[in-house]
């Protein structure tokens, strides 16, 4: 298979198969056809007038490296221990975002807040691992949930973006 860079009008180069293979599909299915969830849909849904203010206020999203593995965003937080009996030390980890804001005079690094995969309740799932999957293992994920944790992602370092639906995380007690 040929370089991306080869300017050869059979080129292997994917990007140049995959833009084939989108210009045939719509041509026999049509322009109508859409991804159930992605960017496009979640945006579009947390934008729509149907919601009178009261739809989705949130697109989470993970993020992958350029070694296409998922970003798992972690940070150490400070929490109270049941009963009032002092605090500790947690540690938050989750490939799951919300985009919070721009980092001032720069153009590349955002501000992200972690989402946790909480159960019906609303508690977070002590979930881990390599894979988004492990971030969802059965079907006691039912929400997500915000942890007002933040950490600044500098995006040179990212490869691609997967948009969950549109939410309206719940905040922890």
């Amino acid at each position: 298979m040929s370089s991306c860079h080869s300017s050869g009008k059979d080129s292997g180069c994917v990007r140049d198969v995959i833009k084939k293979i989108i210009a045939a599909q719509e041509e026999v299915a049509g322009r109508d056809r859409c991804c159930d969830v992605s960017c496009e849909r979640s945006i579009r849904d947390l934008l729509s007038p149907e919601s009178n203010g009261n739809g989705p206020t949130t697109v989470p999203f993970i993020l992958y490296c350029k070694d296409c593995k998922p970003f798992i965003g972690s940070s150490v937080v400070r929490r109270r221990l049941p009963g009032g009996g002092g605090t500790y030390l947690d540690c938050v980890q989750s490939p799951i975002f919300k985009a919070k804001k721009f980092v001032d005079g720069k153009k590349n690094c955002v501000k992200l807040e972690l989402l946790l995969p909480a159960d019906a309740s609303g508690n977070p799932l002590d979930l881990g691992g390599d894979t988004v999957c492990d971030y969802f293992p059965t079907t006691s994920v039912r929400n997500l949930l915000a942890t007002g944790v933040c950490i600044t992602v500098d995006l040179d370092c990212v490869c691609s973006i997967t948009c969950l639906e549109a939410t309206t995380p719940l905040f922890e007690d």
